[in-house]
């Protein structure tokens, strides 16, 4: 014999289902968040990047027309809204002091279809030592030389840590030379807490650039080199040059891969005013 379900059980069962949908949907309803962080060379500090995504299972219904970004679940940095078809939004921020950030996106307002807001995500972002301003020091290197493989390579160079044509790198080897023109990038330059290249003291012990210029006085070479100052006398110091043909890589003229001196001295500086 079946039972009779009641109108009132009914209205309630309903409701039950109501709520459990709305939750679902809730759940479903979400932002994301990415984000790295970047040295700005133009200023000598590190920037937040972030992107945050509203995720939902459709597209139309996941804007949200305030998202707030969190640096340590206390500084808001910025607010932003979904925009559809999109549903993203990104932006930087300077970075807090610390070895590290947690970035959270916070819905702050409803979504687009009245679902409540609340939901947040998080992500952590270690934050790099040793970023200096473009600009901010110098490489000087005398005339000795490394050895690859019984070749004996010599070097000389004034390198800043910007693209002015005062810089100025040399190198020689078998009777061949290179002489860098100009840069193709900007030079990359970084202090590493872990090397201590003084005396004297500088903002800089490692130098990495890529530059142009003539090998045996033909033009179109292409040079890659890091630079290490890791104090003195120099026997701990350290350098790399890759030189190749910039229209055919393929074509190197001299590797030399990252490695102590054999002789010389590698020396960083603070930077003085140049042509």
């Amino acid at each position: 014999m079946s039972k009779r379900i009641g109108f009132p059980f009914l209205i309630t069962a309903l409701a039950i289902v109501f709520q459990i949908a709305m939750a679902g949907t809730a759940l479903a309803h979400y932002p994301t968040i990415t984000a790295a962080a970047i040295c700005d060379t133009s200023t000598g500090t590190v920037v937040i990047r972030y992107t945050s995504t509203s995720w939902s299972p459709n597209p139309g219904e996941g804007e949200n027309p305030e998202i707030a970004i969190v640096f340590n679940s206390s500084v808001v940095v910025a607010t932003g809204a979904y925009q559809y078809p999109e549903n993203s939004f990104s932006g930087s921020a300077p970075a807090p002091s610390g070895a590290q950030v947690t970035v959270t996106a916070y819905a702050v307002a409803n979504w687009g279809n009245g679902t409540p807001g609340g939901q947040s995500a998080s992500t952590v972002v270690a934050i790099p030592t040793g970023c200096v301003q473009s600009g901010f020091g110098r490489f000087t290197g005398g005339g000795h030389q490394l050895r690859v493989d019984g070749v004996r390579v010599t070097r000389g160079l004034t390198i800043h840590c910007d693209l002015l044509l005062s810089n100025n790198l040399q190198v020689n080897w078998l009777g061949n030379s290179f002489h860098m023109t100009a840069h193709l990038i900007t030079v990359v330059c970084s202090d590493d807490p872990n090397i201590i290249q003084a005396p004297p003291v500088a903002p800089l012990d490692t130098l990495i650039g890529v530059g142009t210029g003539r090998y045996n006085n033909v033009d179109g070479f292409t040079i890659k080199f890091t630079l290490v100052d890791a104090g003195e006398p120099g026997v701990d110091d350290k350098a790399a040059l890759l030189i190749y043909e910039t229209a055919n890589p393929a074509n190197v003229v001299l590797d030399v891969p990252l490695q102590l001196l054999d002789g010389g001295n590698l020396q960083a500086h603070y930077d003085q005013p140049h042509k």
